[in-house]
């Protein structure tokens, strides 16, 4: 069973930094591109970064270049979202997910407040 859990989540001050990870079991994740989503109360779903299944990272929402880093560790079947300078813009759940063949598989969420 394909299953994937955020953690790291909290609340910070403008500035601050994070760093959220996603636990994966259930499928060869080394094998597997790897993406972060966030949603804001009241909008979409809307895609972070993506990482490759080599560790490139392939791909930032324009509003979070330079401010987050995606990695991986395949040997630990982890991802990680590193989240700086931290504005209240930023404020959404966050999703790990995976696209498989069989299916997209997506974590609970793990909730980021910058701000008051």
């Amino acid at each position: 069973q394909v299953k994937l859990v955020e953690s790291g989540g909290g609340l910070v001050q403008p500035g601050e930094s994070l760093l959220l990870s996603c636990t994966t079991s259930g499928f060869e994740f080394r094998f597997w591109t790897i993406r972060w989503y966030r949603q804001a109360p009241g909008k979409e779903r809307n895609q972070v970064a993506r990482i490759s299944p080599n560790g490139i990272p392939e791909w930032y929402r324009d509003s979070v270049k330079g401010r987050f880093t995606i990695s991986r560790d395949n040997a630990k079947a982890m991802a990680y979202l590193q989240m700086n300078d931290l504005k209240p813009e930023d404020t959404a759940v966050y999703y790990c997910a995976v696209y498989l063949p069989d299916g997209e598989s997506w974590g609970p969420g793990t909730q980021v407040t910058v701000g008051s």
